[in-house]
């Protein structure tokens, strides 16, 4: 399959680039970054009610996976999401369609926030960041666009190893730039910044999932 090169069919990628860069382009102008994540971040463990318990004001839990990707830590962490979620974004809507995009995007933000609750539920780190809901967009490039280069006899399994390859390198590009610069997609706080590496994997993943079934939805009467 061809990567499409025209941002015409790809407004809801446009849409999620410019609400994401706007929010973000907004808390660090007024300096509302730790209001930000105290309102709308995604806590994993207890210390989210202990804000409560203080009077603090956030957004219902259900809704924090969904608005933890409109809050970064810092000008690279931003930029480094809405730069993958631009070239896969407008390749993979074209594809799937707007709608299918959103589901990915949706589905993939959830599905972070329930892995990296899986793997530390007791954490008082907050999760922000998009880049969960971007792995899922990844995972879906993988499968529409993926290169069988591993030499095995099943193309599809090919497809699923490369996606899997693919999923490696964008955890470890992840660690890097958080060594590096403190961040990620990410979990801040007193004890420190950490990637949420299972964020990572249970968005790309879903991307991955979701991509044939949606493909196949799209083009059923075609």
């Amino acid at each position: 399959m061809r990567i499409p090169d025209s941002w015409s069919k790809a407004p809801l990628t446009l849409v999620l680039l410019a609400i994401t860069g706007g929010v973000w382009a907004i808390t660090a102008l007024f300096g509302l970054g730790d209001a930000a994540t105290v309102f709308g971040a995604f806590w994993p463990g207890p210390l989210r009610f202990q804000f409560g318990d203080s009077g603090g004001v956030f957004l219902p839990l259900w809704l924090t996976p969904l608005s933890a990707t409109l809050i970064h830590d810092g000008a690279v962490h931003i930029i480094f999401n809405l730069l993958v979620l631009a070239f896969c974004g407008r390749s993979v809507e074209p594809v799937l369609g707007s709608a299918g995009l959103g589901v990915v995007y949706l589905l993939g933000a959830y599905a972070a926030a329930i892995a990296q609750y899986a793997i530390d539920p007791s954490s008082s780190l907050p999760m922000v960041g998009a880049s969960g809901a971007v792995s899922a967009v990844i995972g879906a490039f993988a499968l529409l666009f993926g290169r069988n280069k591993v030499q095995v006899a099943n193309p599809r399994l090919a497809l699923w190893l490369n996606a899997l390859w693919l999923m490696a390198a964008w955890v470890v590009l992840q660690l890097i730039m958080g060594v590096a610069l403190a961040g990620g997609d990410f979990m801040a706080g007193g004890e420190g910044v950490r990637i949420a590496v299972a964020a990572h994997i249970g968005g790309f993943l879903v991307g991955m999932l979701l991509a044939r079934p949606l493909l196949l939805f799209r083009y059923r009467k075609a």
